[in-house]
């Protein structure tokens, strides 16, 4: 909750960084992951599963496939556009913005915390550097997408609009208007990326309701359709690319990239044995310890608490 926030101040940058090898974007994953688990903790709330679930496929985006100025945010007209439907997985989104330059480390401290700037859920009254858009309400992030590629694309513009969405909400109904909206304009410029993990709040997707035949609805709805590791950013780079490499895009296309939850850290990943999972739960203090020790210190440094 954030009561009385001023405007971020414009001052506030991050470090640039370019991470050159796939070792160095396989490094800072596994940081964005420590990330999550120290803010997680220390907020003691939020979303676990899903932020570690994502990282690999955040870092290759932001450190490798993106056009974008962390330190001039929306100044320029060719910038990619980034939306995030699924908001809940906030904590892997501002850990990759505050490593990637957009505002500074310290922020990361500040998660969930009373007037903080990096809410539960990205916010953007506050103008925080990286977020266009309050997400976070499932169902919504790809109608948004879809309308900022059909305006790019009537201004002539050559920006390209990424749109994260998780498998459960595709069970909305919006979802599917926008897809079938995406199509009939045929906004080539879009790409939507599913966090393919067949897990949500209340268990397995599969057993909640049923997305499947899943690659087979997107082709049907006019989409073109690709499958990908979402825990191996080689495979995220080579999939990404390779689409982007394509000229004179007609039709929206959507990257399944299967992940599993709680990559990284063996405890938190996949279904409990009690059949819940770490969709929507913290770790605590002691469960944050043997998760940091699992994935191990990196060259990039923690942010200080």
């Amino acid at each position: 909750m954030a009561k009385d926030l001023t405007l971020y101040p414009a001052d506030r940058k991050g470090e640039l960084l370019e991470l050159a090898s796939i070792e160095d974007l396989n490094t800072m994953a596994r940081q964005v992951r420590r990330d999550i688990i120290r803010m997680l903790a220390l907020a003691n709330s939020g979303h676990t599963g899903g932020s570690l679930g994502m990282a690999d496929i955040f870092t290759a985006l932001y450190f490798r496939i993106l056009r974008h100025n962390p330190h001039g945010f929306r100044e320029h007209d060719n910038e990619d556009v980034v939306f995030l439907s699924n908001g809940h997985i906030a904590p892997v989104w501002y850990s990759v913005l505050a490593r990637a330059g957009y505002f500074p480390l310290s922020e990361l401290k500040s998660l969930r915390q009373l007037n903080s700037y990096l809410q539960g859920h990205p916010t953007s009254e506050s103008k925080l550097p990286g977020i266009r858009i309050a997400s976070g309400s499932l169902g919504q992030g790809l109608s948004a997408a879809t309308g900022a590629a059909l305006g790019h694309r009537i201004d002539g513009r050559t920006n390209r609009v990424f749109c994260l969405m998780g498998d459960g909400e595709c069970q909305e109904g919006q979802i599917w208007e926008a897809a079938m909206s995406a199509a009939h304009y045929g906004l080539g410029n879009l790409i939507g990326i599913v966090d393919y993990n067949n897990q949500q709040i209340d268990g397995e997707v599969d057993k909640i309701m049923n997305i499947e035949p899943f690659a087979d609805k997107w082709s049907a709805f006019g989409w073109d359709v690709y499958s990908c590791d979402g825990n191996s950013i080689e495979d995220v780079l080579a999939t990404l690319e390779g689409i982007l490499a394509l000229e004179d895009r007609t039709k929206p296309t959507v990257v399944l990239a299967s992940t599993l939850m709680g990559r990284g850290v063996p405890f938190f990943e996949g279904t409990m044995a009690d059949g819940s999972n770490w969709h929507g739960k913290p770790p605590s203090m002691d469960e944050a310890e043997k998760a940091l020790a699992v994935l191990g210190e990196t060259r990039f440094g923690d942010f200080e608490a």
